[in-house]
């Protein structure tokens, strides 16, 4: 079976509760994540969510993963697979970590396993990094002017 990972992370000025209300909001996704432009479910483990996801120079794709975990102002942590199982499966990850009173550690994550993976590994480590990163900054950007009104 191949592995690869996807890891990035930023640090964003607000509390814990800011950055989750905005990342579990899935319905907003489509005013502010150039990343994930449609998200639609409930954030919360064991539902099944429906993502439409446009990384950067890619026509995007549809998916329904189910989400493995949603632990408030903690992890919210989705598996999603491409046709069948072993494939290409993907493990999804937004971990927040608080360093400071009014902070927070983004680290967006996704691991990928199957047989597809050296097929897409190039895909992967370019354009979907590039879509986290653009992700990352938008979210930052988004819970940072709101918490400043």
């Amino acid at each position: 079976m191949f592995r690869m990972q996807i890891h990035t992370q930023i640090e964003i000025q607000a509390s814990a509760e800011e950055v989750w209300q905005q990342l579990t909001d899935l319905a907003s996704y489509p005013k502010w994540n150039p990343f994930i432009l449609r998200a639609t479910g409930n954030v919360r483990t064991g539902a099944r969510l429906n993502v439409f996801i446009q990384p950067p120079g890619s026509k995007g794709m549809t998916f329904t993963p189910i989400v493995l975990k949603a632990e408030p102002q903690k992890e919210f942590r989705w598996l999603g697979k491409f046709l069948l199982p072993k494939l290409l499966d993907a493990e999804h990850v937004f971990y927040l970590e608080k360093t400071g009173a009014n902070s927070v550690q983004l680290f967006h994550s996704e691991f990928f396993s199957g047989l597809l993976v050296p097929l897409f590994k190039r895909s992967l480590e370019g354009n979907s990094r590039a879509g986290f990163e653009a992700m990352n900054q938008a979210l930052k950007t988004r819970v940072e002017r709101a918490s400043t009104l």
